[in-house]
């Protein structure tokens, strides 16, 4: 069983940042009467480009159009020069670098991509241009030409991005979220615990519920395979996301629709409405069984379809994503505390070194993390290549890993032209230390502790959420929130071993080994007893 799993545990490989690019706005105006201005949305790297925040403190420049050249030599510069004017060219052919180099050269003070791919990051390695001081943005193509059309040849333009709150409500929102799903996940947990302790009348019958409940259990082999292959995974989407983004997307709505399936099959499973059967081919099922069914695939197509449109269909995907995230908690059980130390001591080690380490190795000094979550940047920019051109597109959309929990910026209303922003959580966030709750919950179970590990490590991964959005504000750049989650709950739960000097049993799992030693003692008394009823009989 735990074969099959594996391809639906990859949605679990973004455990890291999940970046957008830093947006903000251009600002148009015509010179001559009458007088008319327009707002563009423009996205730009704020490590290499400081904006003003307010539109009263930016300097205007003419705009010299210049989007059918790409700039990548000086004779594209025109002869009347470009001195003092902010200057637009069309991306591709060469780095925007080298395009920022010879319009600084040439004294532009302001450097404008027009991408007929949509908005991406400007994102390069700038060793080899530590003298570039010119402000770079990238604008739509269609933004250009209807800017053209509206305003006239004679433009000044300037740009700016507004302040963003030091504190948005999404970061509540996310909070709850996740501490909800974490402490309902390992209580879930806890429950099938107790239904598996539950004593039944026979042996069968308790074979039949185990294999009912199909749990499957992650021994320290199969977690150091876990995340080899997460590794491997995350290489093949790095070069490769173009194709592999759409299996994700295939194994998210298959895996979603089941997991909201089990979620809520098991909150009507005491209802006494629809319990009749149907039969088919020597088959039955419960008639509410299969409307449900029904709704569940419904709700994933229906977010399959309209997973690009922001305005509503972010809820569809929470919803789907926190019973994906609740179902893979409940049905995929540590051993005990070791197996947890080493899974979750791997993934923080995995998160670090794809986040931090990884950009020494890229050619464009960027995180692998961070640039599978953000998807391709700037296509030739990656690989180098020339940019082949493409029809203009003034909104082209760029698909992203259905990975993470989607909440909208509630605060963030000055850049609504640049689309809905929101603030995100991977799955993996909430999964992998939602395995460590449970194992607590199932340790109270098994132990009779009244809830102390599930308790203390429940509250410790609310600490570390809140850790983590405290350094996000801080720093304002993406975090792996494993770095704080993972130090928080091994610690706490720990501790709480050691305090009731039980560490020996929690690192071991406890009655987990007795347990199905006596199982099995069970079964062949059962066989025995089985065997033997005929003997009597006779």
């Amino acid at each position: 069983m735990g074969l099959p799993l594996l391809p639906l545990l990859l949605l679990l490989l973004l455990q890291g940042p999940q970046i957008g690019a830093q947006e903000g706005i251009l600002h148009a105006s015509r010179d001559g009467p009458p007088p008319s201005s327009k707002d563009y949305c423009i996205t730009y790297n704020s490590s290499w480009t400081s904006l003003p925040t307010t539109l009263s403190n930016a300097t205007y420049y003419r705009l010299e159009n210049l989007s059918s050249l790409w700039l990548c030599s000086s004779s594209d510069v025109p002869s009347t020069g470009v001195k003092d004017k902010a200057l637009a060219v069309l991306d591709g052919n060469c780095s925007i670098l080298d395009k920022a180099s010879i319009a600084q050269k040439n004294g532009a003070k302001l450097l404008l991509i027009v991408s007929k791919n949509g908005l991406v990051l400007p994102a390069n390695n700038r060793s080899a241009h530590k003298d570039l001081t010119i402000p770079i943005a990238f604008v739509r193509y269609g933004d250009m030409i209807s800017m053209s059309q509206s305003l006239g040849n004679s433009i000044t333009v300037t740009l700016y991005s507004p302040a963003l709150p030091p504190f948005d409500y999404s970061m509540l929102v996310i909070f709850l979220i996740s501490v909800f799903t974490v402490a309902l996940g390992g209580y879930w947990s806890g429950l099938s615990e107790l239904e598996d302790l539950r004593p039944s009348p026979s042996g069968g019958e308790r074979e039949g519920r185990r294999k009912k409940d199909d749990n499957v259990t992650f021994t320290p082999v199969i977690v150091v395979l876990f995340v080899v292959i997460c590794c491997v995974m995350l290489l093949l989407l790095y070069f490769f996301y173009m194709w592999l983004v759409y299996v994700i997307i295939s194994v998210f709505c298959l895996a979603s629709a089941m997991s909201l399936f089990n979620c809520l099959s098991a909150l009507i499973q005491n209802l006494s409405c629809g319990r009749c059967r149907v039969s088919c081919c020597n088959k039955s099922a419960e008639v509410r069984l299969l409307f449900l069914a029904g709704f569940c695939i419904a709700v994933s197509v229906i977010w399959a379809v309209y997973r690009n449109e922001d305005r509503w269909v972010w809820i569809l995907q929470d919803i789907l994503g926190i019973a994906f995230c609740l179902n893979f908690i409940k049905t995929l059980r540590m051993p005990n505390f070791k197996a947890c130390v080493i899974l979750l001591g791997l993934l923080l080690l995995y998160d670090v070194f794809f986040v931090f380490i990884t950009p020494f190795f890229t050619k464009n000094g960027e995180s692998i993390m961070v640039e599978v979550a953000a998807g391709p940047s700037g296509s030739g920019e990656k690989s180098g290549e020339s940019l082949v051109e493409v029809p203009a597109e003034s909104h082209a959309t760029q698909e992203k890993l259905p990975v993470v929990i989607r909440v909208p910026r509630l605060e963030y209303s000055a850049l609504t032209l640049c689309g809905m922003p929101f603030s995100l959580l991977g799955f993996g966030d909430i999964i992998v230390p939602g395995l460590l709750v449970a194992y607590c919950r199932r340790f109270d179970v098994r132990t009779s502790s009244s809830s102390i590990y599930y308790i203390s490590c429940t509250i410790a991964y609310a600490v570390g959420m809140v850790l983590t959005f405290v350094v996000l504000t801080l720093m304002k750049m993406g975090q792996p929130a494993l770095l704080y989650l993972v130090p928080c709950t091994l610690i706490t739960s720990s501790v709480i071993a050691w305090k009731r000097k039980e560490m020996k049993s929690f690192w071991n799992g406890g009655g987990y080994e007795i347990m199905e030693h006596v199982d099995n003692a069970a079964n062949e008394e059962n066989n025995i007893i089985t065997h033997d009823e005929p003997q009597e009989a006779q």
